[in-house]
């Protein structure tokens, strides 16, 4: 079934991916009779892309899978590659070698491909992106984002490919990422939305160069949001937002302001999944503005419904989750994924995916985890969708997972154990 499944979804990327050509074609003369062929299908504006762990149930046949998207996105550049991520890592014959294939045959054809990955995890895994850096044609740079935000790292996930496409999402770099992680992203073909995410990048690569901060912002272009695109029939309004506010290039917004209103506003529903939830960060700071907007929510009778990884069962990290799910109208879910067949492997089999739903109508997918750091210390991305067929997409998406056996809601009175993540 799953086979069968991925064959489904390469066919609908093959027919994406020929409309996108289609879209550039030459016109026919204007004395040509009208064809057709004249106005083709334009590819879609905001494409929903996943990843999920295999041997598992989370696939879903209407959204494309990264492993696919990634390479044939690749495929497309003719002028430029620009890739911002957190840290690149592989196996030999895994999911992510026909990507770097495809990033380094985009070099060969004379593409300029240029990547940012964060100094922090580069000094631990430099083998892919210093790999990639030999590759003529291609440029790498580290960056070393603390010092720019109070501490934080480059956490975003996205590229930019001839400035007219974009992916921004929760997958790494990492071949695990794409086949044994659940994972979510967003494909954007809307040009202002694209130069929202390509300014992000030249910005961090101005730094990764040595710019300074105030420079760095200078290079962005102050634009009008939201857009209106057409998602599966009907009209969306799109907010591309970005962390932290004090390393934000001029034009971009701050996402955790727009967040906070959307829980503001919910009269219903709020549907959240992150990996991680913790009021706690890595330096020891305390940040309660989202646990305290989901628990002012509730009070006013807005249910609540959070997902996390089984990771988040450590000390240090369930108790915020236990203390959350014994407050009325609130309910936590741990979600377990059973380890693959051919054994444990590190770092995977979880859920990674961030995304959240208010009232079905107003939505947010990014690369941000539950916790003050990543809103105000490091760098994420993300975009804000107003529109009602969105938003649903997002709920099946969350209700498979919510539902499924994978997922069972915290016990209060439950000692949980570590969960092994590493060796």
């Amino acid at each position: 079934e799953a086979v069968a499944s991925r064959a489904m979804k390469r066919a609908l990327l093959g027919l994406s991916l020929l409309l996108s050509a289609c879209a550039g074609a030459p016109s026919p003369a204007p004395d040509a009779p009208p064809t057709e062929e004249a106005s083709p299908a334009r590819a879609p504006a905001l494409t929903l892309v996943e990843s999920w762990p295999r041997e598992t149930t989370l696939d879903h046949t209407a959204l494309p899978d990264a492993v696919d998207v990634w390479p044939a996105l690749i495929g497309e550049a003719r002028e430029s590659l620009d890739l911002l991520f957190f840290y690149a890592v592989t196996e030999e014959g895994e999911a992510l070698e026909p990507v770097l294939t495809a990033l380094a045959e985009a070099a060969q054809r004379g593409v300029r491909v240029r990547m940012v990955f964060d100094a922090a995890f580069h000094a631990r895994m430099p083998e892919v992106p210093d790999q990639l850096g030999a590759i003529e044609g291609v440029d790498v740079r580290v960056l070393d984002f603390g010092p720019h935000a109070g501490g934080g790292v480059q956490h975003a996930k996205l590229f930019v490919v001839d400035g007219e496409a974009a992916y921004v999402g929760s997958q790494n770099l990492d071949w695990r990422s794409l086949t044994e992680i659940q994972e979510l992203g967003v494909l954007v073909r809307e040009p202002a939305l694209v130069g929202a995410v390509a300014d992000v990048f030249e910005m961090d690569w101005a730094l990764a160069g040595g710019a300074s901060l105030e420079e760095a912002r200078a290079l962005g272009t102050p634009r009008r949001f939201p857009v209106e695109v057409d998602y599966e029939g009907e009209a969306a309004r799109v907010w591309p937002v970005f962390s932290p506010q004090p390393a934000l290039p001029e034009g971009a917004e701050w996402d955790w302001p727009r967040l906070e209103a959307a829980l503001a506003s919910a009269e219903r529903e709020i549907r959240l999944q992150v990996m991680g939830y913790h009021l706690v960060g890595h330096g020891g700071d305390t940040w309660r503005d989202l646990d305290d907007a989901l628990r002012a929510a509730a009070g006013r009778g807005v249910r609540v419904q959070l997902m996390v990884s089984h990771w988040e069962t450590r000390p240090g990290r369930i108790e915020d989750l236990k203390a959350l799910h014994q407050v009325d109208g609130v309910e936590v879910r741990v979600v377990t994924i059973p380890e693959a067949s051919t054994g444990f492997v590190p770092y995977s089999r979880t859920i990674h995916a961030k995304y959240l739903t208010v009232d079905g109508a107003l939505s947010w997918v990014g690369t941000s985890n539950a916790a003050g750091d990543y809103f105000l210390h490091s760098r994420n991305a993300g975009f804000v969708v107003e529109g009602g067929s969105f938003a649903r997409r997002l709920e099946a998406f969350f209700d498979d997972l919510w539902g499924s056996d994978y997922a069972e809601a915290v016990d209060p009175a439950r000692a949980y154990e570590p969960p092994r993540v590493s060796e």
